[in-house]
């Protein structure tokens, strides 16, 4: 046998499979990260604990799988005003199909309002600046675009809510109930030091800020939490779609356009 490398060969550190006997194409068992999916998680792993595993490459405490599960709760249904699920809604009253829906979804909350982006940002500077408060204070003042980069400079601070007036009743519950878990040292910072940040950005803080101490706090990079949270909301944004399709556009509030006649 030859030992050079399959050229067509996939190479992942994520998973392993043993294929059936009469079968080569056919999975007899599957292993995420050494652990047999099939054989031994099925039916013993919960959805965050299986999350966890398949990006982080070891299995959480129980402190750490018991809040990733209750974010998961917190995230799973944005509502309808947020704009992704408006996004997904608008798909569903159409017609479109699934996949379309939710790739509407995901297209509208990538960005850096309450979006994927804006937790990758938050979580770069919970990496940057930790529980300094002082840092805090000087990157939420100081707000760039970053040279080279196909994302326009942010018009807020990342994690915080420009039109918000104090801190959402959700917000804080959300923040209070990851906090306790004590799977970090952000969650508790971050509820000590509020007052402090609010003020230093200008604005209270969002659900995505506490997403991304959160996430932070379990040990996820940046890009590892703004794909999460892409993920996290999906549910939302689905059921909103199926529960507009039968209804139809003419009572779906699409917004009023006005056009003007730029004729002289």
């Amino acid at each position: 046998m030859s030992n050079k490398e399959n050229p067509n060969a996939i190479r992942t550190r994520i998973w392993r499979e043993e294929p059936e006997p009469d079968n080569p194409f056919a999975t007899r068992a599957a292993y995420c990260h050494g652990y047999d999916v099939y054989g031994e998680m099925l039916g013993q792993a919960r959805w965050a604990e299986m999350l966890y595993l398949l990006f982080r490459a070891e299995t959480p405490a129980a402190a750490q799988a018991d809040m990733l599960e209750a974010l998961a709760v917190a995230l799973a249904n944005p509502g309808p005003r947020d704009a992704s699920v408006h996004a997904a809604m608008c798909g569903g009253v159409c017609g479109s199909t699934a996949a379309s829906t939710l790739m509407a979804a995901l297209a509208v909350g990538a960005g850096q309002l309450a979006g994927g982006r804006e937790v990758f940002l938050a979580m770069e500077g919970w990496a940057e600046c930790g529980t300094d408060l002082d840092a805090w204070r000087k990157r939420l003042g100081g707000l760039a675009a970053i040279p080279g980069s196909i994302w326009p400079a942010p018009e807020h601070p990342p994690g915080f809510d420009p039109h918000g007036v104090s801190t959402a009743t959700p917000v804080q519950q959300t923040l209070g109930c990851l906090a306790r878990y004590d799977a970090g040292v952000y969650l508790p910072w971050l509820q000590q030091n509020l007052p402090e940040l609010e003020a230093a950005a200008g604005c209270p803080l969002a659900l995505s800020g506490v997403a991304a101490a959160a996430f932070a706090d379990l040990g996820f990079t940046p890009e590892q939490g703004e794909m999460l949270h892409l993920l996290l909301r999906l549910p939302g944004a689905a059921a909103h779609a199926l529960e507009q399709r039968p209804l139809g556009y003419k009572k779906f509030p699409f917004g009023i356009v006005e056009l003007e006649s730029e004729a002289p």
